[in-house]
C-alpha cells in the first residue's frame, strides 16, 4: 500500500502550485459520487467526470461555484483532466490505453455551465 493520499496530494501540490490541495479533492468527489450513480464498477470517461464536477460544484456552491473552483486553480474542464493525470501519474488513480489529457478539452464553457445555465429562479 502505498503513501496516504494526503501525502501524494501535498507532494502533488509542491510540484504543480497552479492547484491548490482542494482542488484535488473536489476531483475525487466527483469522482466518486459519479461511481455511486451506476449500477455497477466500470471506466468514468472524461466527459462525465466533468458533468459530474459540474453537478457537484452547483449543489456544493450554487452562484458562488466558478468563483469557488477558479480560486482553486480550475478554470475550464481541461484543468480538470490536468488534475485527473497527476492522480494518474502519482498512482493515485489508473487509466485505460485510450484515455487522454484531450479527453477533458473544451467539454463546456465554466461561463456558460456555471452562469448562464445557473437555475436562478429555482
Amino acid at each position: 500500500m502505498g503513501p496516504p493520499i494526503q501525502e501524494v496530494v501535498g507532494q502533488i501540490c509542491r510540484r504543480h502550485p497552479r492547484y491548490a490541495e482542494k482542488a484535488f479533492y473536489f476531483v475525487l468527489d466527483a469522482l466518486h459520487r459519479h461511481l455511486h450513480t451506476l449500477s455497477a464498477p466500470r471506466h468514468v470517461t472524461g466527459e462525465e467526470l466533468a458533468e459530474s464536477a459540474r453537478r457537484v460544484a452547483l449543489d456544493r456552491f450554487g452562484p458562488l461555484a466558478r468563483t469557488v473552483l477558479e480560486h482553486w486553480g480550475i478554470h475550464s474542464t481541461t484543468d480538470i483532466g490536468e488534475i485527473v493525470f497527476l492522480l494518474v501519474d502519482h498512482g493515485v488513480l489508473t487509466k485505460q490505453e485510450s484515455d487522454s489529457r484531450a479527453d477533458f478539452d473544451g467539454l463546456y464553457s465554466f461561463e456558460q455551465a456555471f452562469e448562464s445555465e445557473y437555475p436562478w429562479g429555482s
